[in-house]
């Protein structure tokens, strides 16, 4: 299934160049006052909502994909993780720019074979997640943001201290992720986590239908220049190994988003551009790139 949010508040079925309005189902999720299940809502209920979307799918009404605005299928998750310099060509090619690398991060990675084992994973704020409708607002005008590209997980079965080999149990499904970054020396996370920064989309893809995560080209595109092309199989650790390793210190949620990392070709986006990302078997979308107001 590929799952979004369209239109607002509508739950939505992509099927080809459709989308098939499903929101009935999400009367399954119950109503909850101050304390509740934690993680995002739809992950939480997942496995009620899919025979439901299942049964709705006959009737449904369709609308036209080019038609309708989509949002982040992902809306609460408890934390949103990400690998730094999971991928081996973009160390070596983008990190020493000097107008990514600012005196601390080529040197940092020296010798490094994997980030993650020595610098472990970062956290953004779940408040930073937006959809291709919303697209990019760049906060601090005066500094360079770059897109980063990257393959995202999406949790669906809660767990701690998860073994590898258990790893993939634990995915509810895959999204299309952008790490958008402003520039400069301060901490990641604080970089990282303005409004707008974790574009995810276009819908939540299950993970039935990806045979493969590490076997995905994925494209990004910046005012129809292509800058980012790259496999998921390329990046350094891996899914399963990022899921134990971000397990042994977090509870995992439903809902709960791991950012796998970023290949080769980051760069610059300024006011008015145009960026569409693809990624095989999750679909593609495009979004405008603004100055916040």
């Amino acid at each position: 299934m590929k799952i979004c949010r369209f239109n607002t508040d509508r739950l939505g079925l992509i099927e080809g160049d459709r989308v098939l309005d499903v929101s009935a189902a999400l009367e399954l999720i119950p109503a909850t006052r101050w304390l509740g299940l934690a993680g995002d809502p739809l992950l939480v209920h997942l496995d009620a909502l899919r025979p439901a979307i299942a049964d709705l799918r006959a009737t449904a009404a369709s609308h036209a994909l080019a038609e309708v605005t989509l949002h982040s299928p992902i809306t609460r998750p408890t934390k949103i993780m990400a690998a730094p310099a999971n991928y081996k060509l973009h160390v070596a090619q983008d990190a020493i720019q000097p107008g990514i690398d600012h005196g601390v991060h080529a040197k940092a990675l020296e010798g490094v074979e994997r980030p993650v084992d020595k610098y472990g994973l970062f956290l953004k704020a779940s408040a930073s997640i937006a959809g291709a409708a919303e697209g990019v607002q760049i906060v601090l005008p005066d500094r360079r943001t770059d897109h980063e590209l990257e393959l995202a997980l999406v949790i669906g079965k809660p767990g701690r201290n998860i073994a590898r080999a258990d790893a993939l149990q634990h995915v509810a499904g895959y999204t299309i992720g952008l790490d958008m970054t402003v520039r400069g020396a301060e901490e990641r996370s604080y970089r990282k986590s303005p409004d707008s920064y974790t574009v995810l989309g276009p819908s939540l893809v299950t993970a039935d239908e990806v045979d493969d995560p590490h076997a995905l080209t994925m494209s990004l595109w910046v005012n129809g220049e292509r800058r980012q092309h790259s496999s998921t199989g390329a990046m350094t650790v891996d899914i399963p190994d990022l899921i134990a390793f971000a397990s042994r210190v977090y509870t995992l949620h439903p809902g709960d988003v791991i950012l796998t990392g970023t290949p080769e070709g980051v760069g610059p986006v300024l006011p008015g551009d145009v960026v569409r990302v693809a990624c095989e078997r999750l679909g593609e979308m495009q979004f405008h790139v603004s100055e916040a107001r």
